[in-house]
């Protein structure tokens, strides 16, 4: 809010000021200071009139209408009145001899109240200069009152009680109350339910601290309301709203209350608003706001958001603090006075009022000050001072005028400064109710009429330039008009809307409307006119005096600004006090001119539009300013990158309803389908295309490329109605148009065939057989067999040009009549026909109907055999049947035909018949049963591979007793069973078994199998359990062979190892070993003994894997073979893992850590136990200090392969070992080869220098030496002799052969040689 004054009079600085607003208008304020005088101002600040008393002012109030003030003063019994119309005061003698103490006019009559120190009271009645004095109402001084608007009169006293007076002075109710009352409010306490009685309730501030809330009806209880006391003391208080209180307290407290008797108690708001102090709070209702002071700050609220502070007005200079807050009763200017004599006024509310004429605009910024500006063409503001406020603004291209009652004020605008001139004013016959401008003319509404004049024409030729309209009186009272450079607009209340030229001031145009016109609103160039009637609607009027009614208009819409913008001709909005609704006039579409709207916008609170410019709406506001607002409706103006695809299609729909199609290209089409159909609607044929292009809608181009270039209206909008299928539109339009049979093309590219015909016997006779026609083809397809037969007969031409369409006709004509019944005229003509199709149909229609003999014979017209025989068929014509069948192809006739014959007994025709239907099984059953001709029917079954016709030879074959071809045909019929059966019985197993030959199934070969074991015959027997896979009996069969067979036998017998020995036991490896032994087939028994070791060690089944090896080690060593070396290396891998057991047993960790190593340098051996033994192999290395050897096989052991799989209990522990690595290792010992005596580690089994592979200890692994020689005397494999003789301490059997052994048993041998030459392991594999 603006300062409008600040008075500050010498005599009343350092005082406290008594103010008043006039009420009602609030056009004068009068202010007392400790002075005796009363002075009043005009709400401008300028000093109107002072009134002189005989004392200081006590009290003063204006009555209801503002019109008189009363003043009462100190030293003086007489009561001043000061009549605002006349500016003249007068006084009455009050009769009180005690000095007056307070004064206040009623609400609601001209009855004044005057209370005395002593608690007298006085009413005067100002209308009938009655007087009643009411002596010793309260018995001391009346302090405070408030009249009720039924004129009851509450006063309060010093005597602490508060009094309920009539009209008359007399007392209603008095109450004692438990302090010194101050600010006495009538109102009504907020109840569910609305009550008659008015304004029941007196509220009282009691000694500042509580608030008593008193009903009149129900005296006996007041409801009493206490507030904590950090709050401080009640200074004022304010009802507002439906039944709330507002209060402010010293402290700076600001708290709303209601009086709702289920919410008393509690606080809906509370602020501390002032941090220090707080003088006095305010309301105004015309606002619905709240202010409070304190501070040096005056804050006020929204009373519709008690949160939302709108303003704070900071009064820095105020060092001795504010006091007294008042509104004008219509919230335009708000008071306050302050402790050291000052009063300021402050703008809140200015009345909105502004104008525009193309893109300037002239609004009020302050009571007397008008501003004029165009921010769209950037040009800088201009302010001119007025000499009034004014009622109404009006601005034109050059010229600014404002005015109130009957006069206006014009300035011309310049550009020098101050950038306007004072013209003139002019006086009009009547109070003015609206005036428009244009740049020559200034039209003034006043009383009905309209009076044009020039505004800057000269004295003695302004009586020329000057006229009243309607210059009839019986033409109605003028409501509403507007001017446009050329054209001056009005309606009137009779319904006429005229538009008048300007230049020679004679009436163009008079549009007549049902009910009288409130408001008109032209266009920029004043073409178009949109008028609101006075019934609320809105409608648009063009040239031709073509007027639409506008739709969804709403009835509170208050104004219409048209887009000034240059593209856009035919963009409007209208607005109310909510809500803009943007409506667009689209000019040229398929269904004529239309006025769409295009959506609303919400306006902001208390803000009138006076611009729109390109989807921006400039709104003037309360404050005086201007603020834009973005119509939602132009979105598409501000799109941005981040727009959902929703908003896309909103902004879609927007630009094509406002007809942007230059913005169309920029927006990345989401739906070119729904922006394709709108530039159909509005005929823009070459966006279509463009935008159908884009779309991929090839139909669709070309379509509209085919029309491209058509110029006449009416078949453009036709064409483009179809391609939207509208086709009742574009019938209507093709048939305004200079082509209307286009309306009949479409019906019948439609199939709208009653459409079609209809149109045909007005547009073009000689179509109708062709639309007859193709009806009639319609209504055969949907059964409606009646009208179609009539339609064909009415489709004839009995022309020679058009053969193949009345062929046609008569096709439909030949089916529709068998359809109708007319069996013998259809059939006739189908068989005259030239077409076989047409025979074909009607057989059929004819065949459902069931007559079968006609229909056969169009059939057999037609050349369709099949089809006629399979007809003569159904009514058993077989001569006609046996005439056709060289011609028919279907093995279904043959074979109706082949039974029918064998019915018949003719079994050669029967056979001949079933071989051409291809039903081999029934030739083969002909041939056998009825023609005895076995030859044919086997050369049958082994050319088509029948398994029926084999059974069926086979039985043949068996009655014959010939049972080696019934169990050959019963084996090509997969009957392996009955063929093993008939084997078996007869003893022609061999046969059986020959014939089966590769193509049996496991279960065969083991019934023979079982047939030859139970028969004796050894060698098939083997060979038959040999293919069904159960290799063991079979080898026992070939072992229990005869010596003839011998041979053959045996070579199957090695044959049968040799495929499946992966398949055997470690005991059927022994036996198996022994067979090649007994054949002395060494080399593959050695081979045996390592597989079958292998599949052991992969098991894991290790000591098996050992005894394996060592068993057939000793064979082979006791039959002088020499061992191979796969073996040996085995052997003694497998051994040294047994070892580790032995040694960590023994506490010999180092000897385990050596064992251990030799393990895992071969760890793909024990597949099974990968981890587990590297992780052996990391904790004895550790434990023995072979810390670099524990260091690998960790490393090894942290393989992703591995990882997962190491105990958790050692895990943490590798895994430090692999981080923190240490290198060191305990040192081997050497001792000598047994061959060259080279000194070598004493676990190398290769001497690096003889290159001999050493023997090995089987008590330490170690490698022999010559010195320390001993062997086991059960298995003979050596030992170390000291180190064996340790061993057997503690063990009782020896390591390798696990034969019980004792120290005592052991010898040492002193000449180690002949063992030396004996292990010479066989390196040829």
């Amino acid at each position: 809010p603006q300062s409008v004054f600040v008075l500050a009079e010498k005599a009343w600085a350092g005082s406290n000021l008594l103010y008043k607003w006039q009420k009602s208008l609030g056009n004068y304020i009068a202010v007392a200071g400790q002075d005796n005088t009363v002075k009043i101002f005009d709400r401008h600040g300028h000093k109107w009139t002072e009134i002189n008393l005989p004392g200081r002012c006590v009290g003063m109030d204006w009555d209801k209408d503002g019109d008189i003030l009363a003043v009462i003063a100190a030293k003086s019994s007489s009561i001043f009145l000061w009549d605002a119309s006349v500016s003249k005061t007068s006084q009455i003698d009050s009769g009180m001899r005690d000095q007056m103490s307070f004064i206040l006019w009623s609400k609601t009559s001209p009855l004044l109240a005057v209370g005395t120190v002593k608690g007298n009271l006085l009413i005067y009645n100002q209308q009938t200069s009655r007087k009643i004095p009411v002596l010793g109402k309260h018995s001391k001084k009346i302090t405070c009152g408030c009249w009720s608007s039924q004129n009851l009169l509450a006063l309060g006293s010093d005597d602490n009680t508060l009094s309920i007076s009539n009209h008359e002075g007399d007392t209603i109710r008095q109450t004692t109350v438990r302090g010194e009352p101050a600010e006495i409010y009538f109102s009504v306490m907020k109840t569910d339910e609305r009550s008659a009685q008015g304004e029941s309730t007196v509220s009282v501030s009691v000694d500042k601290k509580i608030l008593m809330l008193f009903n009149i009806n129900d005296p006996g209880n007041p409801i009493e309301l206490a507030f904590e006391r950090r709050y401080g003391n009640i200074v004022s208080y304010r009802w507002y709203g439906d039944g709330y209180i507002l209060i402010g307290f010293s402290h700076g407290y600001f708290v709303v209350i209601s009086t709702h008797i289920r919410e008393i108690g509690y606080e809906l708001y509370q602020a501390h608003n002032h941090k220090d102090c707080l003088n006095s709070v305010a309301i105004s209702t015309a606002l619905n706001k709240a202010a409070s002071c304190g501070d040096n700050s005056i804050k006020i609220h929204e009373l519709s958001d008690r949160k939302d502070i709108s303003s704070i007005i900071q009064l820095d200079d105020e060092n001795k603090g504010l006091d007294q807050l008042s509104w004008t009763d219509d919230g335009q200017l708000l008071a306050l006075s302050t402790q050291r004599g000052t009063l300021h006024v402050f703008l809140t509310k200015l009345p909105i009022l502004g104008d525009s004429y193309g893109t300037r605009l002239a609004y009020l910024t302050s009571l007397l000050e008008v501003t004029v500006c165009n921010q769209v063409e950037e040009e800088s503001p201009v302010t001119i001072e007025v000499e009034v406020e004014p009622t109404f603004i009006a601005v034109g291209p050059y010229h600014v005028a404002v005015g109130m009652n009957n006069r206006a004020w014009f300035y011309a605008l310049v550009d020098q400064e101050p950038g306007f001139n004072k013209l003139k004013d002019i006086e009009y016959l009547g109070t003015i109710a609206s005036m428009c401008l244009n740049s020559d003319y200034a039209a003034a509404l006043f009383e009905g009429k309209v009076q044009l004049h020039v505004i800057e024409g000269k004295d003695q030729d302004e009586k020329k330039q000057m006229k009243l309209f309607p210059d009839n009186d019986r033409k109605g009272r003028i409501l509403c008009h507007a001017l446009t450079a050329d054209f001056l607009y009005y309606g009137t209340d009779s319904g006429s809307v005229v538009s008048v030229l300007v230049e020679d001031w004679e009436t163009v145009n008079s549009y007549s409307h049902s009910v009288g016109v409130r408001k008109v609103f032209p266009d920029v160039i004043g073409t178009r006119l949109v008028f609101i009637d006075n019934k609320n609607s809105g409608f648009l009027l063009s040239p031709a005096n073509s007027c639409f009614e506008l739709p969804n208009f709403s009835p509170t819409i208050t104004g219409v600004l048209w887009d000034n913008w240059h593209a856009d001709r035919g963009v409007f909005v209208a607005y109310d006090d909510d809500k803009v609704y943007t409506y667009a006039l689209h000019k040229t579409t398929i269904y004529g001119p239309q006025v769409v709207l295009v959506g609303s916008t919400a306006l902001p609170f208390s803000q009138k539009p006076l611009l729109f410019h390109n989807g921006e709406l400039t709104c003037q506001t309360a404050s005086g300013k201007i603020s834009e607002v973005e119509l939602s409706t132009h979105s598409f103006l501000k799109r941005t990158a981040t727009d959902s695809s929703a908003e896309l299609s909103r902004q879609l729909a927007q630009a094509l309803m406002l007809k942007r199609s230059a913005m169309l290209e920029t927006l990345n089409c989401v739906s070119w389908a729904e922006l394709g159909k709108a530039c159909l609607v509005h005929m823009e044929v070459e966006l279509a295309i463009q935008v159908y292009r884009m779309s991929g809608n090839v139909g669709m181009v070309l379509s509209l490329q085919s029309i491209q270039g058509t110029e006449e209206m009416n078949l453009l909008a036709g064409h483009l109605a179809m391609f939207l299928e509208d086709y009742n539109r574009a019938q209507d339009l093709y048939l305004s148009s200079s082509s209307p049979v286009a309306a009949l093309e479409m019906r019948r590219d439609l199939l709208h065939w009653d459409s079609a015909l209809m149109l045909a016997k007005r547009l073009a006779e000689d179509q109708i057989p062709f639309i007859s026609k193709e009806y009639a083809v319609h209504l055969e397809f949907v059964g409606d067999y009646v009208t179609a037969l009539a339609h064909y007969e009415k489709g004839m031409t009995h022309n020679s040009k058009f053969q193949e369409h009345d062929e046609a006709c008569q096709a439909g004509v030949a089916r529709m009549s068998i359809r109708m019944g007319d069996i013998r005229r259809g059939a006739a003509q189908a068989i005259q026909h030239p077409s076989r199709v047409l025979k074909k149909e009607c057989g059929a229609i004819l065949e459902s109907m069931k007559q079968y003999s006609e229909a056969a014979q169009l059939y057999e017209k037609g050349q369709y055999y099949d089809k006629a025989a399979s007809v003569y068929i159904r009514c058993k014509n077989w001569t006609k049947v046996g005439e056709l069948l060289p011609n028919v192809s279907s093995p279904k006739i043959h074979l109706q035909y082949a039974k029918a014959k064998e019915a018949d007994g003719k079994y050669k025709d029967a056979a001949r018949a079933y071989e051409s239907a291809k039903d081999w099984d029934n030739v083969i059953r002909v041939l056998l049963d009825h023609l005895n001709n076995p030859e044919e029917a086997v050369r049958i079954v082994r050319e088509m591979q029948s398994i029926d016709g084999a059974k069926m030879v086979a039985r043949f074959f068996l009655r014959l007793n010939d049972y080696g071809s019934a169990i050959h045909f019963l084996v090509l019929s997969h009957c392996n069973d009955e063929a093993f059966q008939l084997a078996q019985q007869h003893g022609q197993m061999e046969v059986y078994a020959d014939i089966i030959g590769s193509e049996a199934i496991q279960e065969d070969y083991q019934s023979i199998a079982l047939y030859f074991e139970g028969e004796k015959k050894h060698l098939q027997a083997g060979k038959f359990f040999q293919k069904c896979g159960q290799y063991s009996r079979a080898l026992k069969h070939f072992l229990l062979c005869p010596n003839t067979e011998d041979n053959l036998a045996i070579e199957m017998a090695i044959e049968t190892v040799r495929a499946f020995m992966f398949l055997f036991s470690s005991q059927d490896a022994k036996y198996l070993f022994r067979l090649y032994m007994a054949l002395q087939q060494y080399r593959e028994a050695a081979r045996t003994a390592i597989i079958i070791a292998r599949e052991e060690q992969c098991a894991g089944n290790y000591r098996n894997a050992h005894d394996v090896l060592f068993s057939m080690y000793t064979e082979l060593q006791a039959q002088k073979i020499k061992i191979p070396a796969e073996m040996a290396t085995n052997l003694m891998i497998l051994h040294s893992y047994l070892l580790v057991k032995i040694h960590v047993k023994r506490g010999d960790h180092l000897k385990g850590a050596r064992m251990l190593i030799r393990v895992s340098n071969n760890i793909s051996k024990f597949p099974a136990h990968v981890v587990p033994i590297l992780t052996s192999a990391v904790i004895e290395c550790h434990r023995a200090g072979l810390k670099n050897s524990a260091f690998s096989f960790a490393a090894m052991l942290m393989r992703p392969e591995y990882r997962n799989d190491i105990d958790t209990k050692y895990r943490k522990k590798i895994e430090a070992m692999v981080r923190r690595p240490d290198k060191s290792e305990l040192e081997e010992e050497t001792t000598p080869c047994p061959f060259c005596g080279f000194q070598l580690p004493q676990n190398e089994l290769l001497c690096i220098s003889c290159k001999n592979n050493l023997p090995y200890c089987i008590a330490t692994g170690h490698h022999m030496l010559k010195e320390d020689w001993s062997i086991c005397p059960h298995c003979e494999f050596p030992a170390l002799h000291s180190q064996f003789i340790l061993l057997l301490e503690r063990e009782t059997s020896c390591p390798m052969c696990s034969e019980s052994l004792s120290a005592s048993q052991v010898i040492k041998i002193s000449d180690c040689a002949k063992y030396l030459q004996t292990y010479e392991p066989d390196e040829t594999q």
